[in-house]
């Protein structure tokens, strides 16, 4: 447990017959921890010359790879029943796969590590729902339809791949399935008199057909975050629902014009209608995001922390957070603040060792967090991170304890009260992989853990420091 300081003790201190964890040896005197220190620092069994040989943290979900399996065999079915017909307007589906093409290539990253394609999705819509170009009436089949997407998907990510950027099978399998399902609806429809003379009940039926699509997007989509993440599911939809709903009034919208529009100005529309959504896509762009991870680096550029503390550290924190059900606006807040938790050793004469301040008195852990979110305010658009920067070495249970603030007099009133949870998931965070670094032997993980839990009489939060412990217990069993 920890010391009146806020230390974590450095003597074993064990009762009876419980059992204490290992616990740390003087921190080493370089800047960076060496392995054979964190073995020494959480227990791990590199201490008594055991190799590890390390394995993916996790591997491909259930949910995820049924997903695909039903996407695949589909698009099978739908390309053999094509091969059999024969392509029908190929200059028309020659057109929308371009357009689906260029929409994968132009690929949209969104809050969350989401990504998704806009214009491939509304170009893939749009050929489902298309009635006529210009004057000829198109007769092709929902089996055509999918497969013009899928190749056009897969077409548009080869330059992903050819530059080393993932794939993303999981969310093209969702928006195939999202078209294919629309696609078998509308395209029996399509050829029927009543929907060719009635414009009213055409639109009725092609935007209810839409709006099914986004959300059969949102509900795949969240299904598989709970499968991978372990997010509680209504939270997960929420949160899809919240994220999707600009981007996806933009995308329905454009598949519903270019359908439309395409028997006035025929193949023409495909261009005139793509424009606006590719301005909407540009502007979602632009984030913090790249700019925090980008100054999260300068730390580690310069020695202050172990590379790659700080993205482990928001990876933790992010897991942690979704095991609480935390919604995605506080999880990126969390995020960013999580990158940024040690931007204030910037301002120190002496560097911590290794970087590791859970190893610090909490004075020095608290004037570390006051210069950090001194920093970040400087932005003036980030003050809800500042506040949890500042606040991120808090005990759970006294915040009062926090020492006048690293020297600064504490104002007169009622207590600030118990830090905020993203402070506290930070702390647990940061300390574990202060402990840990970048290790995936179960052992040290487990052994952290146990640390962690005799200190949540004080220091940290019980709830954080169990959700950690199911985050750290799904890590692939690694092999001696």
């Amino acid at each position: 447990m920890s010391d009146s300081a806020g230390n974590i003790p450095r003597e074993p201190k064990g009762r009876g017959g419980d059992w204490t964890p290992p616990l740390p040896p003087d921190p080493p005197q370089g800047r960076r921890r060496s392995d054979e220190g964190r073995n020494r620092l959480s227990g791990g069994p590199e201490a008594s010359g055991i190799t590890l040989r390390r394995y993916p943290w996790q591997v491909r979900d259930s949910g995820e790879l049924l997903l695909v399996v039903a996407a695949g065999v589909w698009l099978v079915a739908a390309v053999a029943q094509t091969a059999v017909e024969g392509l029908k307007d190929p200059r028309i589906a020659i057109a929308f796969g371009a357009l689906i093409a260029f929409g994968e290539l132009l690929r949209l990253n969104l809050p969350g590590d989401r990504e998704t394609a806009p214009i491939g999705f509304a170009g893939a819509l749009a050929y489902a729902l298309l009635i006529r170009v210009g004057t000829h009436l198109v007769q092709y089949s929902a089996e055509q339809v999918v497969t013009v997407a899928a190749i056009g998907m897969i077409i548009g990510a080869l330059p992903h791949l050819a530059v080393g950027r993932p794939a993303r099978v999981s969310g093209m399998a969702t928006r195939l399935l999202c078209i294919a399902c629309v696609a078998y609806i509308f395209r029996p429809l399509a050829g029927n008199s009543a929907v060719e003379k009635h414009w009213g009940l055409a639109v009725t039926l092609m935007t209810a057909l839409t709006v099914l699509a986004l959300v059969l997007e949102a509900v795949l989509t969240a299904l598989l975050r709970v499968d991978e993440q372990r997010a509680v599911f209504r939270v997960a939809l929420v949160d899809e629902m919240r994220v999707q709903l600009p981007l996806g009034a933009a995308v329905g919208a454009s598949a519903l014009l270019i359908a439309f529009a395409a028997e006035v100005m025929g193949l023409a529309a495909l261009a005139v209608f793509t424009a606006p959504l590719l301005v909407t896509q540009v502007a979602f762009r632009a984030t913090y995001l790249q700019t925090v991870r980008a100054l999260a680096k300068v730390t580690e550029i310069g020695g202050y922390v172990e590379a790659g503390h700080s993205e482990r550290v928001s990876r933790l924190a992010v897991a942690i957070g979704r095991e609480l059900g935390v919604h995605e606006p506080e999880l990126l807040e969390l995020e960013y603040a999580a990158l940024m938790h040690d931007i204030g050793q910037l301002s120190l004469h002496d560097p911590i060792p290794g970087g590791a301040t859970v190893l610090v008195s909490r004075q020095d852990q608290q004037r570390i967090a006051e210069l950090g979110a001194d920093v970040i305010q400087q932005a003036q658009v980030l003050d809800s991170v500042a506040e949890i920067v500042r606040r991120q070495n808090e005990p759970y249970r006294d915040p009062g304890a926090a020492g006048g603030r690293a020297g600064i007099s504490e104002p007169s009133g009622p207590p600030p009260g118990p830090p905020p949870l993203s402070s506290r998931i930070i702390k647990t965070a940061n300390a574990f992989d202060d402990l840990v670094g970048s290790s995936l032997d179960p052992g040290r993980g487990e052994a952290a853990v146990l640390r962690l839990r005799l200190d949540t009489a004080s220091e940290y939060d019980p709830a954080t420091v169990e959700a950690l412990s199911r985050v750290v217990g799904r890590r692939s069993v690694i092999q001696m």
